[in-house]
């Protein structure tokens, strides 16, 4: 084991340099993959100096998400002590089922998911869980919905048509969630949007009052705090009132920028956050862990009991239910998530986690005002958001983006908002700094220039 965790720092050293060297990845076309990477798997193996070379080959080739000119998704950069948190939950490999396999670290987990429910504006009482993403976050909040709806669900199943709601700009998640537990894609309300991407109440309150006299049952509102293309928050307050009228559970899909509870400047973006029964964040996205670590906490500890304990006297053989988390859990083996968060919260405390959430604000401001101060740019989102969406001229973002990721120049992506297709940049990698924004712009328009 010793020579594979020096081979591990030695392929370490590979990767930052190329970081460094070529922050983005020469990307290989499909067709050629196999030809170029020897990924084949045989009989017999290699020796370790074929496998070295193996493995550098694939460190250079793969993209660097972790790098500068990463703009692409909705996370990016590394932050040593969270990464070493995750390199020691693989070396202790304990699964978080049982307090009698985890020890320590269901407390470390319940401190986490205590310390979420307390900035969520959540009761002493509320409880939580780590989830594999944020789509099975989303998951766990509408199984909980159904269950407290219609209680006999579990044993019986589903005997009436129950419908949900979500905007329509919201993760794509939703209706494939819907589909999964049985409640079905056709029951899924998409809500209307003003022109930021964000809920109207009014049209929700509609749709529920349709559906009630159509004979269904509404039973769920899902509320975005960061849509996935402009980072649009919901009206938490507005939409609460409207749930608490139709007795509806009310989950606030923090994914992307839930992590806003951490800054006084910016958590007004998630106001009314306290009336809602259930809230998930990611903190690999704004709060820079390695992936995955998706948190959902619920006011209703009892009902993530109830919709996801199964007895098992095989597994729970010690302790209380309190400390054995599987059954809060959607799985069983589950890995330990928890502990990159925690080195990294204990190591720079809320205050620096804090401070992690202002600057990707404050990048994303700076983004835009070299955008409004250049004339051949047009700015097609606002402020309170970081996800900078534009276009440059008259060039396709599409051609553009997918020309700066060929070219191995920047990797950012393009989206889509009232059929206007933009170029998408998100300032969320914890790495960069004014001068990084800058940069980017000065590659793009020298792209921009030989396109044209």
């Amino acid at each position: 084991m010793q020579n594979d965790i020096t081979l591990f720092s030695e392929l370490c050293d590979t990767l930052f340099e190329a970081e460094t060297n070529q922050p983005v990845a020469n990307p290989i076309p499909t067709s050629e993959l196999y030809q170029q990477l020897d990924l084949s798997l045989n009989s017999n193996g290699v020796i370790d100096e074929d496998l070295k070379t193996i493995l550098k080959g694939i460190i250079k080739s793969t993209p660097k998400t972790a790098s500068k000119s990463f703009f692409n998704q909705l996370f990016g950069g590394r932050i040593g002590k969270a990464a070493l948190g995750d390199l020691l939950a693989v070396m202790f490999n304990n699964s978080m089922y049982t307090y009698k396999v985890a020890g320590p670290h269901v407390g470390i987990e319940k401190q986490v998911i205590h310390n979420i429910c307390e900035l969520a504006g959540y009761s002493i009482d509320s409880d939580g869980t780590f989830a594999p993403g944020g789509s099975m976050s989303n998951m766990m909040a509408l199984i909980m919905a159904r269950d407290f709806k219609n209680a006999s669900i579990r044993a019986e199943g589903l005997s009436q048509s129950m419908t949900l709601y979500t905007s329509r700009e919201s993760h794509y998640s939703i209706s494939k969630n819907a589909a999964l537990t049985g409640i079905g894609r056709n029951q899924v309300r998409l809500v209307n949007t003003n022109n930021k991407g964000e809920m109207l109440a009014e049209h929700l309150d509609e749709l529920i009052q349709k559906d009630l006299i159509d004979g269904h049952i509404p039973f769920f509102v899902n509320s975005t705090a960061g849509t996935t293309v402009l980072g649009a928050f919901d009206n938490n307050e507005a939409i609460s009132k409207i749930c608490k009228i139709h007795n509806l559970w009310l989950h606030v899909d923090g994914a992307y920028c839930g992590g806003v509870i951490f800054s006084k400047k910016h958590k007004h973006l998630i106001k009314g956050l306290e009336h809602s029964d259930s809230f998930s964040v990611n903190a690999h996205k704004m709060l820079g862990t390695p992936l995955s670590c998706s948190i959902i906490v619920t006011q209703h500890k009892e009902q993530l009991h109830h919709s996801f304990s199964n007895e098992a006297d095989y597994l729970y053989q010690t302790d209380g239910d309190d400390f054995n988390l599987g059954k809060t859990s959607l799985q069983c083996g589950r890995r330990n998530d928890a502990l990159k968060i925690w080195t990294l919260w204990k190591s720079v405390g809320t205050s620096g986690l804090e401070k992690i959430v202002n600057k990707q604000f404050k990048m994303a401001q700076i983004a835009r005002d070299y955008i409004n101060n250049h004339k051949d740019y047009t700015l097609y989102s606002f402020e309170d958001s970081i996800s900078v969406c534009f276009n440059y001229k008259s060039i396709s973002a599409n051609k553009l983006c997918t020309t700066l990721y060929k070219n191995s120049e920047l990797m950012v992506g393009f989206g889509n908002f009232n059929n206007q297709e933009f170029i998408r940049m998100v300032t969320i990698n914890t790495l960069i700094e004014k001068q990084d924004v800058f940069h980017f712009f000065d590659i793009l328009e020298a792209s921009a220039e030989a396109i044209c």
